[in-house]
């Protein structure tokens, strides 16, 4: 599985709300959970941005499950993230912060290549699953990240309102500048906040800013 461009959005974006509020004790221990972690990109960014994180990596995928806990083994951060083969809907722990990149296809071709399609395809965790299992192991004042193709936000925001949850955060992002978005990152939580909506181009200076620290 290739590391790509959502990933690394996804693990530069999402927050302890806590901690970037400036209200939380930046000393304790925080809980993530990454889930489809695939390579483990995320969950690697979260240990490095947070490091008294421990963060729990799930996926569905035997080869990916392979490839995260290599990858997590010759990283500095091996210590904090632990990988494991297991569905969200069996999951059963509470956290801080809650990540996902989403199988997000629905309704559309299957790709001929397995893993690629169970990646993919929204059959192995539905947006009504993903945000039931999210409500159930999120903390009261946690905070679920998650990233998805533009024309697939409506359902998923559909989706969470309907579980409870409210939009936090949300950031348009564009391939092109002046072009429509392409995907958007959307936090929630289970409070009414503010909803701060910004945008980016990939990039552009608030991009660099955001992943700058994740470059070589």
């Amino acid at each position: 599985m290739k590391v790509g461009t959502d990933g690394v959005l996804l693990g530069a974006w999402a927050k302890v709300p806590s901690f970037e509020s400036g209200t939380g004790d930046t000393e304790r221990k925080v809980d993530v959970l990454d889930v489809g972690t695939g390579t483990g990109v995320v969950a690697l960014m979260m240990a490095q941005r947070y490091p008294n994180a421990s963060i729990m990596a799930i996926d569905i995928d035997e080869g990916a499950v392979q490839q995260a806990e290599e990858n997590v083994a010759a990283s500095p951060f091996f210590n904090q993230v632990t990988v494991r083969r297991e569905r969200v809907q069996d999951h059963d722990s509470c956290y801080d912060v809650i990540v996902c990149n989403p199988p997000f296809f629905i309704d559309s071709l299957a790709a001929p290549d397995k893993q690629r399609n169970m990646a993919r395809h929204a059959d192995t965790l539905t947006y009504a699953e993903l945000m039931e299992a999210a409500w159930r192991l999120l903390r009261d004042d946690g905070e679920l990240s998650i990233v998805v193709p533009f024309d697939y936000r409506q359902r998923m925001e559909d989706e969470a309102t309907f579980r409870g949850f409210f939009p936090s955060r949300v950031c348009a992002v564009r391939t092109v500048a002046g072009r429509p978005a392409r995907r958007y990152l959307l936090a929630f939580r289970k409070h009414p906040c503010e909803r701060p909506f910004e945008t980016m181009t990939i990039g552009d200076d608030n991009y660099k800013q955001l992943t700058k620290d994740f470059y070589l």
